[in-house]
């Protein structure tokens, strides 16, 4: 394939059109957005179609286990005051769904792609990205992702050598171990508030010694490396020492991190800290996420959390006792269908919320809750839980797939 600026094949052009004309069959019939049905049929016209339409283009690539969504969405804020931006932002994030995203920018001169992490390795390799954002890693859908570490060295093989930019999370070990083998790494201290897949060493299995913010290995010497760029508070610290202040409408100390890590990406491409981060503030809600809506007379904020890690980050997020908290979890496909890392949140943490379970898995949560000695009662569904539920705004948190009925019982 070369790399000149020929228009797309006839063959592209022809896996595009049948592509979009699925997509848009699969919308047309309820079928959601229809981006993973076209791409797959545009791929499968031509397989190399994800490196043709990125050719044209400086690709930004975004991976970790939480938080790449929302981290995707305010790099693609920033990016847009250097040039037009195409980018997944509905969190389609494996290659047919890339590929979807992609067919749509012509016009665009960024791509700004959110990646399933088990997908990296590959998706870079299609798309040459002029910069690529790891944020973190935890462990998420057990019956199906590999174990962290496992992950981590995927990362490590497939960024050997690469000529991307890499922006790593200094503060997560096995970040920086899959970014060491890359020769051009930005280190971000963006902070990690979960370290329960980060005791032993990547590198050689030695015990982590972890004080206060600092890590290193006792064993091999593998450590922290120096970040550039830092969250600090309400500032992102930049590489020269000045501090630009964070104005989100997203909550939570987890998405500040974000906003560091995200102008730090902008900055690879011209955009200073003040413009980038100014930009990233029109961002209120990301694919349904953080907003708050109307339902039954009732304000509910609506807020995703898929693991372990994304859970501690939420109850963060959630206004005082005695506020109302409804909890959903399902154990479909894409959420993964183990339940037991349940048992890995501390729901301690919920005491003084009046509490109430639904979903799919409402009666296994409904048993971790128990033993936390959580007072909290079970639902049919989201009306009957909204219905008792004491006044005030009430805090909602699902899984993934028990986060998507949500928004679709309360039509958002």
């Amino acid at each position: 394939m070369s790399g000149n600026s020929d228009p797309l094949s006839p063959r592209a052009k022809l896996a595009v059109t049948a592509g979009r004309a699925v997509a848009a069959a699969s919308r047309a019939a309820g079928r959601g957005s229809g981006s993973v049905i076209g791409g797959r049929v545009a791929l499968k016209l031509d397989p190399d179609l994800l490196a043709r339409l990125a050719q044209h283009l400086d690709v930004i690539l975004v991976s970790a286990t939480n938080g790449k969504t929302t981290t995707t969405r305010l790099i693609a804020e920033a990016l847009r005051a250097a040039g037009p931006v195409v980018s997944n932002a509905l969190g389609a994030n494996m290659p047919a769904g890339i590929t979807s995203a992609l067919a749509g920018g012509s016009d665009a001169r960024y791509a700004v792609i959110e990646v399933d992490e088990k997908y990296l390795a590959g998706v870079a390799r299609d798309t040459d990205p002029k910069a690529i954002a790891l944020l973190n890693l935890s462990r998420d859908q057990l019956d199906r992702a590999a174990e962290t570490r496992m992950l981590a060295e995927h990362w490590r093989e497939g960024l050997a050598g690469s000529k991307s930019v890499v922006i790593a999370n200094a503060d997560d070990p096995l970040v920086v171990w899959a970014a060491s083998s890359s020769p051009n790494v930005v280190w971000v201290a963006a902070g990690q508030m979960w370290k329960d897949d980060a005791w032993s060493c990547p590198s050689c299995g030695g015990v982590m010694q972890r004080p206060g913010d600092d890590w290193y290995c006792g064993e091999c010497g593998f450590r922290r490396p120096t970040p550039s760029w830092a969250l600090s508070g309400d500032h992102v610290l930049d590489p020269h020492g000045s501090a630009w202040p964070i104005h989100l409408q997203l909550p939570g100390r987890a998405n500040k991190a974000n906003a560091a890590s995200s102008a730090a990406v902008a900055a690879v491409f011209g955009v200073p800290p003040q413009v980038a981060l100014e930009r990233m503030y029109q961002v209120q809600a990301v694919a349904g996420r953080y907003d708050v809506v109307q339902f039954m007379e009732r304000d509910l904020r609506l807020l995703l959390a898929k693991n372990p890690a994304g859970w501690l980050e939420t109850f963060s997020l959630i206004d005082p006792p005695p506020t109302p908290v409804i909890l959903s979890v399902n154990a479909r496909g894409a959420d993964g269908t183990d339940t037991s890392w349940l048992w890995d949140v501390d729901y301690t943490r919920l005491s003084g919320h009046p509490i109430f379970v639904i979903g799919d898995r409402k009666l296994d949560l409904a048993v971790r809750l128990e033993v936390a000695n959580q007072t909290f009662q079970v639902c049919e569904n989201l009306d009957q839980a909204v219905q008792i539920a004491p006044p005030g705004r009430i805090e909602v948190i699902a899984n993934y797939t028990a986060f998507q009925d949500l928004r679709r019982r309360v039509g958002n």
